[in-house]
């Protein structure tokens, strides 16, 4: 699909954005981002100007037309929030096929040219190349290649592998019209209970620097620029240290604290960020609590809400101009169905909606999260406690990355192409070898047999009990047996250890908790151990206490978004496992709890970061 064009007197061909027959300077495809917009910013109503400074969620309807009415998490209907609310930035859920997902995103396109100066639609998403499906945080693969989580790209140690994923991704997303990057996570994964690590690089701030130079890289290119997918850095100033491991999304998760003082571990990975020419960054919900920097007691609020952190720290301290998104829902509670999340006001509850949208303000932050309610923000500037130079300020930012996406001079999408790029061949086999090399041997001891070689690599043709892999999977291997006595070797695949819990909105998607093995598994674990070789796979989204397994298996190894293939080829040795720990592996739940949630690592953990075995002989 083509935009519709016209040519001025001059010969330049032109949208006519606002339908009056003539080619004004922001329609002007010759002049710069910056002579663009400063001419359309003064065209703007009050409305149109409040409308970019909203981000929220928008669901694509069937087939690829465009919702009309709220979806399951979406609250309105697309043409009321795009035409009478004036949104034009909006982060998208599900989406099936190429095809339907290109569909859609020119349909919305279509409705936004409609708008009075017609400025087009910014499509943001989640992670989706991976493995977890929560809606609050990142979308399993489906139609995009698959890759590990951001934590198996750590495990390899591998920036231009993360900055060919980058663009890999950066091909797909623009595929079908997704220009923004809600990513990527930079928090430090250094409270094992924390339920986001799996987002993250890992535990050590000097590695997390260089692999999201890396990732930024694939996904913005070398500039910001048509082709080229704006990314969202989060969540500043580092969202890692948990209370407890508790997440910021609930109530009860709302403290960051800094026992260990390593406050600035944290910090470290920002300005590397920023010097590569990040397009937005997102405070993290989280209040920080007896937090001081040089010197100075910073309020006991949500980042979202903190002018010491944004303004201060971020736009002063570290010099960063760019666009502030606040993370989803600060201004008001979110009733899906018959669950509610209160809204992340963490140390500002008492306030009003209209009271928290102005402290965010004030703060410096440019943009609201997972919200769309605009007449909040118009009441603010007619009771004059916003000023419009104000809402001027974030709108010229916000402006300035579409028009440096080439938004404004097309921002359709060919069908056609969708369908030839997402989950090219090539793509899915680099995103599938990934996953294998990824994973990290623990554990590969001496078995039995007469030659006293080491359990892995596995020898293929063997029979085989399994439990929790695909029989394709296990076909690849061997032979399927059903029980444990009739097998040469057994391969298990365990979920790192979580306590499920379903009372607030999201709660569900999120692995929080204790990191132990419940005895009843472990005690079956020994039965199978008892009869033939164990190899386990611990799928390491948390790092898990394996230290029950330890006595059990012959070989343990750990994977971050590997699917039961991909593992298959990685403990045979077809892709050799080349995984290192990119966090510290802890002895105990007990080691867990007295550990300070912003240390990276333990003194004494039973893995360290870093380890990971060899299979292969290099003899």
């Amino acid at each position: 699909m083509h935009p519709v064009r016209k040519t001025s007197p001059e010969g330049v061909e032109y949208r006519d954005l606002n339908g009056n027959d003539r080619m004004d300077p922001f329609e002007d495809p010759r002049l710069s981002v910056e002579q663009r917009v400063e001419d359309l910013l003064p065209r703007l109503s009050l409305e149109e100007k409040v409308g970019l400074m909203f981000q929220t969620v928008i669901e694509a309807g069937a087939d690829g037309t465009v919702l009309e009415g709220p979806g399951a998490i979406s609250k309105s209907a697309t043409s009321d929030v795009v035409l009478r609310k004036h949104l034009t930035h909006f982060n998208v859920h599900a989406l099936d096929d190429a095809r339907m997902a290109a569909r859609w995103h020119n349909a919305l396109q279509t409705i936004a040219e409609q708008s009075p100066h017609g400025i087009p639609v910014t499509i943001s998403t989640d992670p989706r190349h991976a493995f977890i499906e929560n809606a609050g945080t990142s979308f399993a693969a489906k139609s995009f290649s698959q890759w590990p989580e951001p934590l198996g790209l750590a495990a390899l140690r591998d920036p231009e592998l993360v900055r060919e994923f980058g663009d890999i991704a950066r091909q797909e997303y623009c595929a079908v019209g997704i220009r923004a990057a809600l990513h990527p996570t930079l928090d430090l994964a250094t409270e094992p209970r924390w339920a986001r690590q799996s987002g993250t690089f890992g535990q050590d701030p000097d590695l997390v620097s260089e692999l999201a130079v890396a990732y930024l890289q694939g996904f913005q290119q070398e500039s910001l620029g048509q082709g080229s997918v704006a990314c969202t850095s989060k969540h500043f100033p580092g969202g890692g240290p948990q209370k407890d491991g508790e997440d910021a999304h609930f109530p009860y998760g709302r403290e960051q604290v800094y026992p260990g003082g390593r406050f600035a571990d944290h910090l470290k990975p920002f300005p590397p960020i920023i010097a590569a020419g990040t397009a937005a960054i997102m405070p993290y919900y989280g209040m920080p609590i007896a937090l001081e920097i040089h010197g100075e007691k910073i309020e006991e609020v949500g980042f979202g809400y903190n002018k010491q952190i944004v303004t201060g720290l971020l736009r002063g301290a570290l010099g960063y101009d760019g666009v502030v998104v606040t993370d989803w829902e600060l201004v008001n509670d979110n009733h899906v169905g018959d669950q509610v999340l209160p809204a992340r006001a963490w140390g500002v509850e008492h306030l009003s909606p209209a009271a928290r949208m102005e402290l965010i303000i004030e703060a410096g932050a440019d943009q609201f999260g997972g919200e769309e309610c605009v007449e909040l923000l118009l009441d603010l500037v007619t009771q004059g406690r916003v000023t419009e130079a104000r809402i001027d300020e974030s709108a010229r930012r916000l402006l300035t990355v579409k028009f440096r996406l080439g938004l404004f001079d097309d921002p359709f999408v060919d069908e056609d192409m969708a369908a030839e790029t997402l989950g090219r061949k090539d793509f899915r086999a680099a995103g599938y070898a990934a996953q294998a090399r990824s994973v990290t041997v623990l554990v590969n001891r001496a078995s039995e047999s007469a030659s006293g070689s080491s359990v892995l690599p596995l020898t293929k043709g063997l029979r085989v009990y399994a439990e929790n892999v695909s029989p394709e999977a296990v076909a690849a291997l061997g032979v399927a047996v059903a029980r444990p006595e009739d097998a040469e070797v057994a391969l298990v695949r365990l979920p790192a250890p979580f306590e499920p819990r379903s009372d607030l909105f999201l709660e569900s998607w999120f692995h929080q908790g204790s990191l132990d093995f419940p005895p009843g598994l472990v005690a079956r674990l020994a039965r199978i151990a008892a009869q033939c070789p164990l190899v386990v796979d611990v799928v390491l989204d948390r790092p898990a206490v394996v230290t029950p397994l330890l006595p059990l298996a012959s070989a343990l190894v750990g994977s971050y978004g590997t699917n039961d293939e991909a593992l298959v080829d990685a403990l045979t040795g077809v892709i050799p496992p080349e995984g290192r720990l990119p966090f510290d592996l802890p002895r105990s739940m007990e080691q867990v709890r007295r550990h300070g949630e912003d240390v990276p690592g333990y003194d004494d953990p039973l893995f360290a970061f870093g380890h990971g075995l060899s299979i292969i002989s290099t003899v």
